[in-house]
């Protein structure tokens, strides 16, 4: 799976309140959706599979699956919620009048333009607890008008989005804290190895080990399952991936290079090189 096409992208986020009683259509949205029950409670629904809603529920259903609400005539619902893809898709053609668009019977609904699923399993009903404050905070600067980006709402547009990407990353470490993948320890610590490595610091694996409070085995255990690559491996990745750009867009010399990168002499660097290139640093200049 490339994640590198994933580009977590937010059409339509706000605060919705029922009438007491009210119930919503079936509906199959063609973007992903997340809900957050915040106030009084009622039913929740997903592929036919029935759900208590009260505040604290959190609701995340993939592109395309049908679901709806039905409140407490009591105790109304209010919940939270945010339309999004895992990477921008172009509706505008076929519904210029909604950025977040639902088809209301599963015979209209145009599979060509349903959301593509996140590559990796989550649960589609989580509970948050205590937390719930925090995440509205967090969610609430994505709010956008339903309607799609013009240049009237183009800067509101990036501030949204920019807010959504440390919402998304909240939600995707909260979901997937099962799961093997991402482990948000490691997650966290790949910037200040990255920065290390670019100021010239060789720290040893079992240093970073030690200030997560794990024992060297289980720390690279954890950090082959979350990066695919051992410590010393992606440290040496990313230095090799670092000269790379240098050899094509400079004019230093593989020398100068080997030296700017930390590495102990001109001839490990090379054979280093080869390893991660299948060439070497001169033979990789002249294909630029």
């Amino acid at each position: 799976m490339d994640f590198a096409r994933f580009h977590p992208y937010v059409y339509y986020a706000t605060r919705y309140a029922f009438y007491p009683g009210q119930a919503s259509l079936n509906r199959h949205c063609y973007s992903a959706s997340i809900y957050f029950v915040t106030e009084g409670r009622g039913i929740f629904r997903l592929d036919g599979r029935e759900y208590e809603a009260l505040p604290g529920m959190l609701v995340y259903a993939e592109a395309g699956r049908r679901h709806d609400w039905a409140s407490s005539r009591e105790a109304p619902m209010t919940h939270a919620c945010c339309y999004f893809d895992w990477r921008y898709v172009d509706r505008t053609a076929a519904f210029p009048d909604a950025a977040g668009p639902i088809a209301y019977e599963a015979s209209s609904l145009r599979r060509e333009l349903v959301g593509e699923p996140f590559p990796h399993p989550m649960p589609s009903v989580m509970q948050v607890g205590a937390s719930l404050r925090g995440w509205i905070e967090l969610l609430q600067p994505s709010y956008t008008p339903n309607e799609h980006t013009t240049e009237r709402t183009f800067i509101r547009s990036l501030s949204a989005q920019s807010h959504f990407m440390r919402f998304i990353d909240q939600f995707l470490n909260y979901a997937l804290h099962e799961n093997d993948i991402p482990d948000p320890r490691v997650t966290k610590l790949l910037a200040r190895i990255e920065e290390d490595l670019l100021s010239g610091l060789r720290v040893p694996p079992e240093t970073y080990a030690e200030g997560l409070g794990l024992s060297r085995g289980y720390f690279f255990e954890l950090f082959k399952r979350t990066t695919g690559a051992s410590p010393i491996h992606y440290m040496n990745r990313f230095l090799i991936n670092r000269a790379k750009d240098d050899l094509r867009s400079s004019n230093l010399t593989v020398a100068q290079i080997a030296e700017k990168y930390g590495f102990s002499s001109v001839h490990y660097f090379s054979r280093l090189f080869r390893r991660h290139a299948g060439k070497s640093p001169q033979a990789f200049r002249q294909e630029r």
